[in-house]
């Protein structure tokens, strides 16, 4: 199969009816690695509101078990692109959201952010920084797909489009990005898990890399320094540089998720209903 074969494919499928093939396609064949990343950087943006921050700071998850609640999320997440949401095991990881988020009072339009930075995030890294950029197709594909994960996850008023849903997303991190101790408490326990991935002295060059990748919103409500115009340089061009590269590599043989293995949290396996913060139950 060659490098373009699966672009081919999804330019002749039809979002409406095709949104959940396409973006297991997107995240296990064409962007595995992108996709992880704008992840992480939509953790991120998610502690720079102060009324998400100050439940997830409360809960001290992140504190004292942040690579569970990483991998938990991604795990959640990544059973629902790889199986499609109309799949056991699909409905079987929204269900388990639902029941972690039933226990907190949880304001609609924070769920509806939350969702947002899903589809935003994913879209903006690989249009920046992955080795092709994202077709019209695959946006719309993967705008529907959350919107019906929304929608299985009872969030209201969900935007009819892509572009709807951008406004909503400019009004809201306008008027609800702020600064607070929790957003940078969180903030700085997401950042040293990435750190302790890499050996001890590469891991100052790992927090400065992260701060470059942000924009100045993010950079102002989580309190991080503003990284300098070379060190933005280097990490943007190192990225570039991966792309390039990826872009002339052999065509993936097999999909790559997360959910494949190993996971740092359950070298022996993981069940979905286990998912989540001690205490849950099944």
């Amino acid at each position: 199969m060659g490098r373009w074969d699966i672009y081919r494919q999804i330019q002749a499928m039809d979002p409406r009816r095709d949104h959940q093939r396409v973006m297991h396609l997107v995240a296990g064949w064409e962007f595995p690695w992108d996709i992880a990343r704008a992840l992480e950087v939509a953790l991120h943006r998610t502690f720079c509101v102060p009324s998400i921050s100050s439940v997830l700071d409360r809960m001290g998850e992140f504190a004292h078990r942040a690579q569970r609640r990483y991998d938990d999320t991604g795990l959640l997440l990544t059973e629902i692109i790889e199986h499609g949401y109309e799949s056991d095991r699909g409905a079987a990881a929204i269900a388990r959201m639902n029941r972690i988020h039933a226990r907190f009072e949880i304001a609609n339009e924070d769920y509806l952010y939350v969702l947002s930075t899903f589809h935003f995030e994913p879209v903006r890294w690989i249009d920046r920084f992955g080795w092709r950029r994202m077709s019209p197709i695959e946006v719309e594909s993967s705008f529907l797909l959350w919107r019906e994960i929304g929608r299985r996850m009872g969030i209201r008023d969900l935007p009819k489009s892509h572009d709807a849903f951008a406004a909503f997303v400019a009004e809201y991190e306008r008027t609800r990005f702020a600064y607070t101790d929790a957003n940078r408490r969180l903030g700085e326990n997401a950042r040293e898990l990435l750190a302790s991935w890499f050996p001890r002295v590469l891991r100052p060059l790992v927090r400065r890399s992260v701060h470059a990748v942000f924009d100045a919103p993010v950079l102002a409500a989580m309190g991080y320094p503003r990284p300098s115009a070379f060190e933005r340089d280097v990490v943007e061009g190192l990225l570039a540089a991966r792309a390039r590269i990826v872009r002339f590599l052999p065509a993936r043989r097999r999909p790559k998720f997360i959910t494949h293995g190993p996971v740092r949290s359950y070298p022996q396996g993981y069940e979905i209903p286990r998912l989540g913060p001690p205490g849950m139950g099944e």
